[in-house]
């Protein structure tokens, strides 16, 4: 997948950026956006759809790579408001078990396409070569 190839049930970058970059045991996944996979269009214009998908979405790139949600050690959540961040938080801890990753949580002006969410993550690789 780090050559920039699409992932399957994730949708293609919509940039010259790979989905994600191994660096030793740490894997750094792009930051990932609520576009369906099947027809690279948001999914819906509600933060709560659009929160799924991006977590579906995170979760495709991960397993591509031999990772799950479980191997995840930080995110960053990206949010044109923070006033949706009690869905977007209710929402993640359905994806996240305890121990969750580190986490920070950004307001942005804007995301690509119009998103309202958008999340990257570091995840940790145990010993897979």
């Amino acid at each position: 997948m780090n050559d920039g190839d699409p992932v399957d049930r994730a949708p293609a970058s919509i940039g010259p950026y790979s989905h994600a970059i191994r660096a030793g045991d740490l894997l750094f996944v792009s930051g990932q956006i609520p576009l369906d996979p099947a027809t690279g269009q948001l999914v819906s214009a509600e933060v709560s759809a659009q929160t799924e998908r991006v977590l579906k979405n995170l979760r495709a790139v991960l397993a591509a790579e031999g990772a799950s949600l479980a191997d995840v050690v930080r995110t960053t959540i990206y949010v044109t408001d923070l006033a949706h961040f009690g869905v977007i938080n209710e929402i993640y801890g359905r994806y996240f078990r305890v121990p969750y990753p580190a986490r920070a949580t950004v307001q942005v002006s804007g995301l690509p396409r119009g998103a309202l969410v958008e999340i990257d993550a570091v995840a940790f690789m145990r010993d897979r070569r």
